[in-house]
């Protein structure tokens, strides 16, 4: 039986848009094997609740999401890891927030738990107070070869960037393991979440990860909204995706400006810096926020467009498109920047379709799927964003994504803001029971949500998975083999979010 009509054949659990379909703990036990069997069947996430645990599912050959779940009997569930390796991290982040063990995981030591939380499984429903013992010092995979030796990087860094640490195994100069120890954004998202409204959860998606607020809130708002069966306005979806899109926009100009200035080229970065500013004003003016936070909510957005707003960002974009040709021709005539970033961090497209990870970082290496388009939402059912796919899989063919989105991105937000639609912008939501899940593409990749709401219309279960979860892993494959010097070249072409990962 294939993975497919093995979640198929579990009970229905009346979740929308995408079904959750219950299995048996024996049943879940043969889903590795099924999903060896089935390559197209990619995992997108992991989570879980007090004695269950959940998987979402991706049908690549149809654009379909699936969702399965099992009772972890004894705490105990079969791991997927052995069959998906993006499974790796959160297996090991459901040890930590919920207690619940893989049995046959690839790797269980701690990942968001460092050993200085008061109680372990702080979601298990029954976390175990711990004493004040000295945490353990962390563990990380042995490397053996002549002249070995390591470079403890972080958590702090030089410049205003999150925490993370990152211990290099290098030979000469060459990096032959990198290994990232993530953890202390921890802001216990999802716990503060819990017993609240979808309306009042909001902030806690909106500040997830910054610089995707608008990306996770329209998430989060979407899967509230199918759990509730809220049909939003049209004036709404529509803003939406302005927002949707400006978010990339100036995300997308700053890792532009950022991958040129880590290989000691500053006009790009200048340029593309004062560009960003120039959007993000007029993201201010049209919304009341730089960055856009809070603006999308359950139901809708809030505030309305400002007056005046669509002609600042239409001013804003028509200085970034003028200004795109020069800069491609610098970045693509310099041979001293060409050096550093063609061939640099490359990413085999076969490590991209098993961790299925999306993005710059998935097209960057020849996986075309943008959430957009499959399995697609409202209003990019009739925009159709092109899907911009690079074989290269280094630097440079995930900076040539971004500058190749933004120019679509551009285009789109002038066509919505032509044709912006009237009306309200906000509905109020019922309070009753029901259970949502969303996938929307942020500037990264696919941000997913899901929730689980009572009958009161509280949140009883949620999960907010950052595209992050699966490209960490793999910047440690991109990286080995190159010298240490070109690690903040490679780590800015990823640019994944250190607190969309911390939960």
């Amino acid at each position: 039986m294939s993975a497919t009509a093995l979640i198929r054949a579990g009970a229905p659990q009346g979740a929308r848009p995408f079904e959750r379909f219950l299995l048996s703990p024996d049943a879940w036990a043969r889903l590795p094997a099924a999903l060896r069997a089935e390559p197209s069947l990619a995992l997108l996430a992991l989570w879980a609740e007090p004695g269950l645990v959940h998987a979402a599912f991706l049908d690549e050959a149809a654009g379909g999401v699936l969702l399965a779940s099992a009772p972890a009997e004894g705490g105990r569930y079969a791991a997927l890891s052995p069959a998906r390796p993006g499974a790796i991290r959160f297996e090991r982040m459901i040890r930590d927030l919920w207690g619940l063990t893989a049995e046959g995981a690839v790797d269980l030591r701690p990942w968001l738990d460092h050993g200085r939380w008061p109680v372990a499984g702080p979601l298990s429903g029954q976390p175990a107070q711990l004493t004040g013992a000295e945490p353990p010092q962390p563990e990380f995979l042995p490397v053996e070869g002549e002249g070995v030796h390591q470079i403890p990087v972080g958590p702090i860094h030089a410049g205003v960037i999150e925490p993370g640490h990152f211990r290099f195994h290098i030979q000469g100069e060459i990096v032959v393991r990198l290994e990232e120890r993530l953890g202390y954004k921890h802001k216990g998202t999802l716990s503060l979440m819990l017993g609240k409204s979808p309306r009042a959860a909001a902030v806690f998606p909106a500040r997830l990860s910054g610089d995707s607020t608008v990306a996770h809130a329209w998430a989060f708002a979407a899967a509230a909204e199918a759990a509730l069966g809220v049909a939003v306005p049209e004036r709404a979806t529509a803003l939406r995706a302005v927002m949707g899109e400006l978010e990339r926009i100036h995300n997308h100009l700053n890792d532009w400006g950022f991958v040129c200035n880590d290989a000691a080229f500053a006009f790009p970065h200048a340029r593309c810096g004062f560009l960003r500013e120039q959007v993000l004003r007029a993201c201010a003016a049209a919304f009341g926020h730089r960055l856009m936070m809070d603006c999308v909510l359950p139901g809708g957005v809030a505030p309305d467009i400002a007056d005046g707003g669509a002609a600042a960002i239409l001013a804003a974009l028509a200085a970034v498109e003028a200004e795109i040709p020069a800069l491609v021709k610098i970045y693509e005539s310099h041979a001293s920047l060409q050096d550093r970033v063609v061939g640099t961090g490359f990413l085999n497209p076969d490590f991209a379709r098993a961790y299925a990870a999306g993005g710059f970082v998935g097209r960057g290496s020849g996986r075309r799927f943008d959430a957009r388009m499959a399995p697609g939402y409202a209003p990019y059912d009739l925009l159709a964003p092109p899907v911009v796919v690079e074989a290269g899989g280094d630097v440079d063919a995930r900076v040539r994504v971004r500058i190749a989105e933004l120019r679509a991105s551009i285009a789109m937000v002038r066509r919505l803001l032509g044709a912006l639609p009237g009306g309200e912008t906000l509905v109020a939501l019922p309070a009753h029971g029901g259970e949502g899940s969303a996938l929307v593409e942020g500037f990264r990749g696919e941000c997913l949500a899901w929730l689980r709401l009572d009958d009161g219309g509280l949140i009883r279960g949620v999960f907010l998975r950052d595209p992050s979860w699966l490209q960490w892993p793999l910047l440690e494959a991109a990286i080995e083999g190159n010298i240490v010097a070109d690690f903040p070249l490679c780590n800015k072409s990823f640019n994944c979010s250190y607190s969309g990962v911390d939960l």
